[in-house]
């Protein structure tokens, strides 16, 4: 494997666009892979493409940019149990104290079929846009997870490969940031106009930080690290006080 090939878990999303641009300013081969397990918000999926077209034309990253993989999952993680983000159901929070959104297994199956990717494609660095700083409570995309989960992908492959999460210690007003220093006004319009992060698969209602319902907990994260991000953006460019 070579060590400075990467494999990038691409919903279409903004966390996941974002960490796509932060493997392409790093390595120099970055190949994606997306997944059909019958999401609510499929809508996602076809953003996939307008934003690695996107990407490919800053900053010379379309030589760096390889194979997109999808893998369809078919109805595996919507049939063993319902879900708000696999079925019309209420987004609440449920007895055991988690997110109804919260599909179970969802991250672990999801690395365990890009590990299985990496191996055949010899790409050593697995990345995903998981984040317990400003999310919604999963325990799939906390940073013990993600490092148990390395440890057992590389004993089962008996091969080493690194699992990198570039956001797991940014809020979204940080994520916003980090996109602005990654590619400028240009990655920040492209992640505003054609990521998606509703958990209705709202493409109807346009905000100043993109699409989506205003109301879904996803919405109100990406808006309030937008919010965040601006005001603190404002507060840099004031001049200092004489």
């Amino acid at each position: 494997m070579i060590d400075d090939h990467a494999l990038v878990l691409f919903s279409g999303g903004q966390d996941s666009a974002t960490c796509l641009a932060w493997a392409l300013d790093r390595y120099s081969h970055v190949e994606t892979v997306g997944f059909v397990y019958g999401q609510r918000h499929v809508v996602e999926l076809a953003c996939r493409e307008p934003v690695r077209a996107g990407l490919a034309s800053i900053r010379g990253w379309g030589a760096r940019l390889g194979a997109d993989h999808i893998v369809d999952l078919g109805q595996t993680l919507a049939g063993i149990g319902e879900t708000a983000l696999t079925a019309e159901a209420e987004i609440a929070i449920t007895d055991e104290g988690l997110p109804s959104t919260f599909v179970p297994g969802r991250n672990l199956l999801f690395f365990t079929y890009a590990a299985a990717i990496a191996w055949r494609r010899g790409l050593r660095r697995i990345i995903g846009g998981m984040c317990e700083t400003d999310y919604s409570g999963y325990p799939d995309c906390r940073d013990d997870t993600i490092k148990a989960m390395q440890l057992a992908l590389n004993l089962g492959l008996a091969r080493r490969s690194v699992l990198e999460t570039p956001l797991m210690w940014r809020d979204k007003a940080a994520t916003w940031a980090l996109t602005e220093r990654l590619g400028g006004t240009a990655l920040v319009s492209l992640i505003v106009e054609h990521t998606h992060s509703c958990y209705l698969g709202d493409r109807t209602h346009r905000h100043d930080w993109g699409y989506g319902c205003g109301a879904c907990p996803a919405c109100e994260l990406r808006r309030a690290g937008w919010e965040r991000w601006r005001a603190q953006a404002s507060h840099e460019d004031r001049p200092a006080a004489d």
